[in-house]
């Protein structure tokens, strides 16, 4: 009965823990975080540390590139990509312009939100694409002037439960 009590108080705390860290806020600009934000620019320099003083640990070659804030220091943010790979990159460098990125090789946009829907394109690993609305499982995108609705599974760039009208 002990450690049925154990397990019981470690799952609460672990509940509490986790409701805490998904409404934490960036202390610079009092915005969730962690939060999807995308390039402004076609080059952006990736640093090991929140100053131009840190060595650029790799450069980002594409406008619009999904990443994930996970930090914030002064006009410095913390970003991950698609891969997990991150660094700092200064704000400016930076939109909040939702973008996404197809995480597999091909991935089918359809004409409506559901399995059964006709398809328009297939979108190939590595593209970007537009981010619209979204519900619990599907998003609408935009990718070079076509559009369509993707499972949320083929694509990175948004949050599992995230719904966006």
């Amino acid at each position: 009965m002990l450690k049925l009590g154990k397990i019981i108080a470690i799952t609460i705390v672990l509940s509490w823990v986790s409701a805490i860290k998904a409404n934490e806020r960036g202390p610079v600009t009092n915005l969730p975080i962690p939060r999807f934000v995308s390039m402004k620019v076609n080059e952006g320099f990736v640093r090991r540390g929140p100053s131009k003083l840190h060595r650029i640990d790799w450069v980002y070659k594409h406008r619009n590139t999904p990443l994930m804030i996970t930090g914030e220091y002064e006009h410095w943010r913390r970003v991950q990509d698609v891969d997990g790979q991150g660094g700092w990159m200064h704000f400016r460098l930076l939109s909040g312009t939702r973008t996404v990125v197809f995480k597999s090789a091909k991935s089918p946009v359809k004409r409506r939100n559901y399995e059964g829907a006709d398809i328009v394109f297939f979108a190939e690993k590595g593209v970007i694409g537009n981010l619209d609305e979204c519900n619990l499982s599907w998003c609408k995108v935009f990718v070079n002037k076509k559009k369509g609705w993707v499972s949320k599974s083929h694509i990175w760039g948004v949050f599992e439960n995230e719904l966006r009208d």
